[in-house]
């Protein structure tokens, strides 16, 4: 399984909006964002998404660029804010070992279930490829992004 994790797009804030929806960069920003997904030749057989008004309108967005059938959008809760990864994990788990998907969540959710992935795996380094982590004064680091070298030849 190839997994994607990104979390939702800007949102308004539960004081100016108690539905959370994007704000106007908030679409802005997951349009261009889908517009590289789309220049990278990134195909999904599955788009997971949280409830959330402002998870499932950053889903829909991506789903619409990359030609997904936006009622082919799954909704779960395992993906809100503050469940554990393993219930979320479990789920995607049951789909085809070879399976790409998107998940659209939330922080603290999405960095939980980069974490749980990580716990005593490997990172892959491929020729000519591109990997960046930010190292913090602590010594603890995080993955930025990793490209192949197909990846980044695809990138205009």
């Amino acid at each position: 399984m190839k997994l994607y994790l990104m979390q939702h797009a800007l949102a308004y804030s539960a004081e100016e909006n108690q539905e959370r929806p994007l704000t106007p960069a908030g679409i802005s920003q997951t349009k261009a964002t889908a517009r590289g997904i789309k220049r990278l030749g990134l195909e999904f057989d599955l788009i997971v998404t949280s409830p959330k008004r402002r998870a499932r309108q950053t889903a829909a967005l991506i789903a619409e660029s990359v030609r997904f059938p936006y009622s082919d959008i799954l909704t779960t809760e395992a993906a809100l804010p503050n469940q554990a990864p393993r219930a979320l994990l479990e789920l995607l788990q049951k789909e085809a070992p070879g399976s790409r998907i998107l998940v659209v969540g939330h922080q603290p959710q999405m960095a939980k279930v980069a974490n749980a992935l990580m716990q005593g795996g490997t990172v892959l380094i491929e020729n000519a490829g591109l990997s960046c982590f930010e190292v913090d004064q602590a010594g603890q680091s995080r993955l930025e992004f990793q490209l192949r070298a197909e990846q980044l030849a695809l990138i205009s």
